[in-house]
């Protein structure tokens, strides 16, 4: 039996007690939350489980084996190493902490102590993703030559954080799953016009095999839009996370070149074939990563969104900042 204490019952927290309560061979036996509101809720929601204010009745209990850390990111990495320190596996909320510094000192504290880190990229666990993945796993799409994602709405503005922390982890963490090469730069630009915080930004990510990614985040966009469009020399693929009937179309749409002798000899020739959208597994993906986790932690074995994809993802994120406050510098990975 694997005993959880989770940390933080906001906005996410119910979701990821809920799974974690529903693990088979797991059980929450704490939450802990600074509001007395949110710890109702938790005791309406899970009935008999302990509920407190005090962090240390989960961080240093002696019947916990693992923690979630469900709490805004300027917290994790302080929550995550005492958790480690005190020999706790540790499940935490995107993104993994606020500078890859952090999340460096984290895995090796891990590695140490020889526990599991996973953090909550929770759309690589979705139906669509894995079939993305593996559709370009076995070549389907040919030689991949972009990855271009789009992911607006009109509000949450979040107080402690601008755009791109906020929404792209979960498109840098898809990217950084699906493509599986290393970055070697990356620019981005964004502006503040009604808040603090940056609320639109542009994303351009290079990979040394010529793939180019681009992500646009918006906070103030009239429309919500989730789509990702991923160029390949064979076929191309649209993921509409907003269609609830065929959230993933691939078309046997390209082109062919034939390069002749001159210069003004290049012909260029449409192909445009059939569509197709590939069934999807529809388990919940919180479901499957708590589950992973679990089993994970069981076995010894390592999580698909480890310490180290969450490294991934913040170095990314600082890269975008850094590129963003000098306004669009190309910045080397």
């Amino acid at each position: 039996m694997i005993r959880v204490g989770i940390v933080g019952y906001g906005y996410w927290g119910p979701n990821i007690a809920r799974n974690f309560h529903g693990v088979d061979d797991c059980r929450v036996v704490r939450i802990c939350d600074g509001n007395p509101a949110a710890l109702g809720r938790a005791q309406k929601a899970l009935p008999g489980v302990e509920t407190t204010t005090e962090l240390r009745e989960v961080i240093e209990a002696s019947d916990t084996d693992a923690v979630a850390i469900v709490t805004p990111v300027s917290t994790h990495f302080e929550l995550a190493r005492k958790a480690l320190e005190n020999g706790k596996h540790v499940f935490v909320e995107k993104p993994f902490t606020a500078t890859s510094a952090q999340a460096l000192e984290l895995n090796e504290l891990a590695e140490r102590k020889n526990l599991r880190i996973m953090v909550d990229h929770t759309f690589l666990y979705t139906g669509a993703v894995r079939k993305i993945k593996q559709l370009v796993k076995e070549d389907a799409l040919g030689k991949l030559y972009y990855y271009d994602s789009t992911r607006v709405n009109l509000g949450l503005f979040q107080h402690d954080v601008n755009v791109i922390w906020d929404l792209a982890p979960h498109d840098i963490s898809i990217m950084d799953y699906v493509i599986g090469e290393k970055p070697e730069a990356i620019v981005a630009t964004g502006q503040n016009h009604v808040c603090e915080h940056e609320h639109v930004a542009y994303v351009t990510v290079y990979f040394a095999n010529d793939i180019i990614a681009h992500l646009n985040v918006n906070w103030l966009s009239p429309v919500k839009v989730r789509t990702t469009l991923l160029g390949g020399e064979k076929k191309m693929l649209v993921w509409n996370d907003l269609d609830s009937d065929e959230k993933v179309k691939v078309y046997d749409k390209g082109v062919e070149i034939e390069n002749r002798e001159g210069v003004y000899d290049l012909l260029v020739s449409y192909r445009s074939g059939d569509m197709w959208s590939p069934r999807l597994e529809q388990t919940e993906a919180l479901k499957l990563e708590t589950h992973h986790f679990i089993d994970c932690v069981r076995k010894g074995e390592t999580p698909l969104s480890d310490g180290w994809a969450g490294y991934r993802v913040v170095r990314m994120l600082e890269a975008a900042d850094k590129s963003m406050r000098k306004r669009g510098e190309y910045v080397c990975l």
